[in-house]
């Protein structure tokens, strides 16, 4: 089996090599994490007059970013209709403003930088895959008009097989996001930055300068992103506000022509479908079998109920591509995007994504070098990564952290 347990984006993509950091170093920005996020927010700097260095413990891409399935999308399957009951409208609403912004950052780059990396507008579905889930599709649509999103409900959905219908928006987008990434990294090599892979931060201190010890030597700059998918160090006691939950995806070749979308399910078990163009074909991607991290048992009978739904649904080829990733959940469902504790002045962090991290990750990077340049932002309090709302927050912590306490003493 070709490249099982390999991203389809880190296997297919060209990258240049970069030499790990050997010696200590400055800038007026450290980004840590060479990922969408960090990548952005480090180009955004660039333009902003500083001067950047990135890191990262791997090489450019190959986080989360680089596992993901590079979708683009606004349409975060029913996201608003939680969203308006933790948050209300007005919440929902600069969630979606957000997001739609990070969507029109990264096609803007796309354009402005002629990177290649297969961007190709298509429309989201969140689809209900049995009439009892018709009503839930209702109601995302409807939360997700109100957010500002050109949503509606549809009863025609372009897939191979039977649906009660689904809520779309249309304008959406899909790529490549490691092409994306080693196009964004070279851009910034280009405009004097100094990227180094391979280069593990190990220790950080917020100062005047902050002081970030790598396994290549200390960095001392004025600003630092912690572009970590986890924050590091843990200062703001994230380990108690977010928790992390592993998915999968399996690639094949598809027989056939691919429908025109992107697409999720409404309810579990959550499978996300979409297509790419790689050497001539279309690829079908389905990913799900999402879980808790630490609580999932074994992979591979994930990647087996995944190819099975494939092939029920599909006429494909061969798996030529397994692969999976883990990304954080706030305990109020938003991003947390801002100083890394109450009391940080030069220490900046995004997380929480609950695994759509491309387009508001790049939004999160907007909010970012915008707080460093001193600018208001209009999503800043509602991102805010020191923010606490009880209401939202209180179910969620109690489950996940009860379910650790249980794993932690369940493992002695």
């Amino acid at each position: 089996m070709a490249n099982a347990h390999t991203s389809l984006w880190a296997a297919t993509a060209t990258r240049r090599e970069r030499p790990p950091l050997t010696a200590p170093t400055g800038a007026d920005a450290l980004v840590v994490g060479a990922g969408i996020t960090g990548l952005v927010a480090a180009l955004l700097l660039q333009r902003q007059g500083l001067d950047v260095v990135v890191i990262d413990q791997d090489r450019v891409g190959n986080g989360v970013t680089g596992y993901t399935t590079g979708k683009l999308s606004s349409l975060h399957q029913v996201a608003y209709s939680e969203l308006t009951d933790s948050f209300g409208a007005d919440g929902a609403r600069t969630f979606a403003e957000a997001n739609e912004a990070g969507l029109a950052r990264l096609a803007g780059l796309v354009d402005e930088l002629g990177i290649e990396c297969d961007f190709r507008r298509r429309p989201n579905f969140t689809y209900a895959a049995a009439p009892d889930d018709l009503g839930t599709v209702q109601e995302e649509a409807d939360a997700a008009r109100a957010a500002g999103l050109d949503a509606e409900v549809v009863l025609d959905v372009p897939l191979p097989f039977p649906t009660a219908g689904a809520v779309v928006v249309p304008n959406q987008a899909e790529f490549h996001p490691v092409r994306f990434t080693a196009a964004l990294a070279d851009a910034l090599e280009q405009g004097g930055a100094r990227i180094f892979e391979r280069t593990r931060a190990v220790r950080a201190e917020d100062g005047d300068p902050c002081v970030v010890r790598t396994t290549g030597g200390e960095v001392t700059a004025r600003h630092v992103v912690l572009a970590t998918h986890f924050p590091f160090p843990d200062r703001g006691l994230y380990f108690a506000r977010v928790h992390a939950e592993r998915s999968y995806c399996v690639a094949a070749p598809l027989e056939g022509e691919a429908p025109a979308g992107m697409f999720i399910s409404a309810s579990s078990p959550t499978r996300s479908i979409r297509f790419h163009p790689e050497a001539g074909r279309e690829l079908l991607i389905v990913g799900g079998e999402g879980h808790p991290v630490g609580r999932g048992g074994p992979e591979s009978p994930r990647y087996e109920t995944l190819e099975r739904y494939a092939r029920e649904h599909f006429a494909v080829g061969e798996i030529t591509h397994r692969w999976s990733a883990q990304d954080n959940y706030s305990a109020d469902g938003a991003p947390l995007v801002g100083p890394l504790t109450p009391r940080s002045r030069h220490t900046w962090v995004a997380t929480g994504f609950r695994k759509w991290g491309l387009a508001m990750g790049a939004a999160a990077a907007e909010l970012i070098a915008d707080a460093i340049a001193g600018r208001d932002n209009p999503w800043r309090d509602f991102f805010d990564s020191n923010r606490l709302t009880p209401r939202a927050s209180a179910e969620s912590l109690l489950t996940h952290n009860a379910a650790a306490g249980l794993h932690f003493l369940a493992d002695r």
